[in-house]
């Protein structure tokens, strides 16, 4: 029989007994998750100041598909709203909410915690310090095409640094160091975001709504600025679902198995940590979707990962474009803050998981 390529991992993955890694079955969680990305979608592309109608919207789109030939008969006003303002801000919703709560998700096996988020390692205290440096030392236009560049290296260079630190006397990190580290590195990053937030005061608007989180000014140049890193984490996290479950077990359970704890880790956190870089450059700091997301799939359908991982994904794509629906509806014409939706969810669906028996699904 010819050879076929597997993902890392996964010839150690397929001998394992039943007892370690069961069968399960993500088809049926997987097309529920379809069927309400689906819906949000078409939600959010339809809802807005502009009053147009549902069949106009489907015109339009099916206008717009490749290998289609249907002309679609929408005005050039109609067009635009659709295409060039609703579409682009539900899309990168999409991609946002899933790699949030993809690498949540991920997160939360890799380090065996039930309330790990994306921003666990300093990603989050990164992004606003690299965010916030050029809003206050920017200007203009400039500020617009440097901000998602500063973001992303700052959020990438935080989580480095917490390697780093938490690699001590020439040994591999473990689990607890890195968490520590993260801490530690956040704490200082965060402080040094405050002592630039005292010390510029007119700019403290910018910095806030940036740290709150929009999607108000999403454009077709943001949802391919992202695609590529988030696509390739998606990937990496989908292809290690498998080891992931086995990690479960534990480190030296899971290397008394064949598998390379260590690795696993660095790899997972890395895919996980270069796709919420990238989200969080374009749409700021929205928190708990890797939390809500994740336990919502864990309690709903299956606590593996190999329906968790891939749920999550389409589910947090699902939930983040709902919860930009709610942020510019709430107080229309104006609009919140998508991190204030979030956290109004979030925040006591946190509370239930500290108090709830069933955090210990992992």
């Amino acid at each position: 029989m010819p050879n076929r390529t597997r993902a890392p991992g996964q010839d150690v993955v397929a001998d394992l007994p039943a007892s370690v890694l069961p069968r399960v079955s993500a088809r049926r969680p997987v097309l529920v998750a379809l069927a309400a990305l689906i819906g949000a979608t078409v939600l959010g592309v339809s809802v807005g100041p502009a009053d147009i109608p549902l069949a106009t919207i489907f015109s339009a789109l099916l206008g717009h598909l490749p290998l289609i030939h249907y002309h679609s008969h929408v005005s050039a006003i109609d067009w635009d709203v659709i295409w060039q303002i609703r579409l682009p801000r539900v899309v990168l919703g999409g991609l946002v909410g899933a790699m949030l709560a993809g690498g949540g998700a991920a997160y939360q096996g890799v380090f065996r915690n039930p309330l790990a988020d994306p921003y666990l390692l300093g990603v989050a205290a990164g992004a606003g310090l690299g965010a916030t440096l050029v809003i206050v030392n920017g200007s203009g236009t400039n500020v617009n095409h440097l901000l998602p560049f500063a973001a992303f290296a700052g959020a990438v260079g935080a989580v480095i640094l917490t390697y780093l630190v938490g690699v001590t006397s020439g040994r591999r990190a473990s689990t607890a160091s890195i968490v520590l580290a993260g801490v530690a590195v956040a704490a200082l990053l965060t402080a040094m975001q405050t002592y630039l937030q005292q010390h510029h005061e007119p700019d403290l608007q910018g910095v806030y709504s940036w740290i709150l989180g929009s999607l108000g000014t999403a454009s077709w140049s943001d949802v391919t600025l992202v695609l590529p890193y988030v696509t390739l984490s998606a990937v990496v996290l989908f292809l290690h679902r498998r080891l992931l479950d086995v990690m479960r077990v534990g480190e030296e359970e899971a290397g008394a198995l064949g598998i390379h704890a260590a690795r696993v880790r660095i790899i997972v956190v890395a895919a996980a940590t270069l796709g919420t870089a990238a989200a969080v450059s374009v749409s700021g700091l929205i928190g708990f979707v890797g939390i809500i997301v994740p336990h919502t799939v864990r309690l709903l359908s299956n606590a593996s990962y190999r329906v968790v991982i891939p749920v999550s994904m389409i589910g947090g794509a699902a939930f983040l474009i709902l919860a930009d629906v709610a942020a510019r509806t709430v107080q229309s014409p104006a609009e919140i803050p998508i991190g204030v939706v979030t956290a109004f969810v979030g925040a006591p669906f946190f509370l239930f998981l500290l108090r709830s028996r069933r955090t210990g699904v992992l």
